[in-house]
């Protein structure tokens, strides 16, 4: 019999293990975030070959790579949830799978040859993907019905953990790669998935542990309940892979966009690497600013439901790329634009990823019957892995063989906003016709799980 307990307790209150989950989730994805804020510049500018020679990429391979990373770091999540559902749960799922991420970064850090980005990106894919529905379910996990109204705030608090350790990590680690290498800049995020490990271990004992289902997982995931519920949930996440297509661009053809402009502030030339800590700022701004003054104003006009969520922020993505679409055009007739506005479309994307990417967080754990928390989060991260996996697969098809491209300048940002736009119009017309059912876990009486 486990020593842990298998239930949320009744409360009015938070959950005492969400500390320890947010300060896990924070110094995560500043490991992540970290080291994926410089991958684009280490691949262009730093990679060696084997004889210790740079061997650096083209700026379109590099953008396939980065592409197909995070393709990957998105489907891996699948695998986490299987184990988490149906074998380990999710505690030991995330300690293990937080071992192999350890261990990528320090690859990085250690060979920064073809050889070494490869192994080092396939086990921090495995390792944070693996994680990463288990942390993300195992947060409502802690939740039962008398406290469910706090669930909304607190993954609005987790979103906000994720951001703030990206948003040191966006300004810190480009600084580093500058000024001590590469090594030390791969070795910084190691560690701090390291602390992320240990802070999340120290709150073993304050975390309903649910425990896995074996067989009964795989039964529930087939059975009628489960299947209309991975439908429903499939046609939603289709066209959220669309979002992740045109968001994940900021970590690649955003920056290498922003190479081209005037990126004087204050008197300080950021790098190129560094607009990127835009997001996580906005991103921490943002998400109080909608909770407490946006929605609620919405909701007096007509009553704003997930879907209407998701629909507007998809929208809003099709329009900052817009305004990406104009830098570009800007560049290509040979002027050099301010990063301000670049800056402006970071406002209008950021405010789009609140509303669908938060939303469905909360939503993918509601939707989900209660064996199949991480599974179906797995699903929900699945459509980033196939918007990076369209992204990655653009830029190696666009490529002609004497190294000019199909859409050269700002023709490769209007074939991502004409599909955003004509996505945004299919969803809207879905949204009218799909029905809500809610599942939260079951809370314990007298230290025994209600039924």
């Amino acid at each position: 019999m486990s020593k842990y307990r298998n239930a949320p307790f009744p409360s009015n209150t938070l959950p005492s293990g969400i500390p320890y989950i947010i300060g896990n989730e924070a110094a995560e994805r500043f490991s992540f975030y970290g080291m994926r804020a410089i991958l684009v510049v280490f691949m262009t500018q730093y990679l060696l070959g084997e004889n210790g020679e740079l061997a650096v990429m083209s700026e379109d391979d590099a953008k396939g790579w980065y592409h197909y990373f995070l393709s990957a770091v998105y489907f891996t999540p699948l695998l986490g949830a299987i184990l988490a559902d149906g074998i380990l749960g999710k505690f030991r799922t995330i300690i293990l799978l937080s071992i192999v991420y350890v261990i990528g970064h320090f690859v990085l850090a250690l060979d920064e040859t073809h050889w070494g980005l490869a192994v080092g990106l396939g086990l921090i894919a495995l390792g944070a993907g693996g994680i990463k529905p288990c942390v993300t379910s195992h947060v409502g996990d802690q939740f039962g019905h008398s406290n469910q109204h706090l669930l909304s705030t607190t993954y609005g608090w987790f979103y906000f953990a994720i951001n703030l350790g990206a948003f040191i990590s966006f300004l810190l680690t480009p600084w580093l790669l500058k000024h001590y290498g590469a090594s030390v800049a791969f070795s910084v995020p190691g560690i701090l998935m390291l602390i992320a490990t240990i802070v999340f271990w120290a709150g073993r004992n304050k975390f309903a542990h649910i425990p896995p289902q074996g067989r009964g997982f795989i039964k529930d995931v087939f059975s009628k309940t489960g299947l209309a519920t991975i439908g429903k949930l499939a046609v939603v996440y289709a066209f959220v892979a669309v979002f992740w297509a045109l968001f994940d661009q900021t970590g690649s053809s955003w920056v290498l966009q922003s190479q081209q402009m005037d990126r004087m502030v204050f008197g300080y030339e950021l790098l190129p690497s560094q607009i990127q800590s835009a997001n996580p700022l906005l991103i921490m701004i943002l998400i109080p600013l909608f909770a407490f003054f946006i929605y609620p104003a919405i909701n007096k006009i007509f009553p704003l439901t997930a879907m209407r969520k998701i629909g507007i922020g998809l929208a809003l993505t099709a329009l900052s790329f817009i305004i990406i679409t104009w830098i570009q055009s800007q560049i290509d007739s040979g002027q050099t634009p301010h990063i301000s506005w670049q800056l402006l479309a970071y406002i209008i994307i950021t405010a789009g990823e609140v509303m669908v990417s938060i939303t469905c967080l909360e939503f993918s754990y509601t939707q989900a019957p209660r064996s199949m928390k991480s599974f179906v989060m797995a699903l929900f991260f699945m459509s980033a892995a196939i918007g990076n996996l369209f992204t990655g697969t653009v830029n190696f098809f666009i490529q002609n063989p004497d190294g000019t491209s199909k859409l050269e300048g700002a023709d490769y940002f209007i074939f991502f906003t004409l599909i955003m736009l004509v996505t945004t119009l299919l969803f809207t017309l879905y949204a009218r016709f799909y029905k809500e059912k809610t599942y939260i876990q079951h809370e314990m009486i007298n230290n025994e799980k209600l039924t």
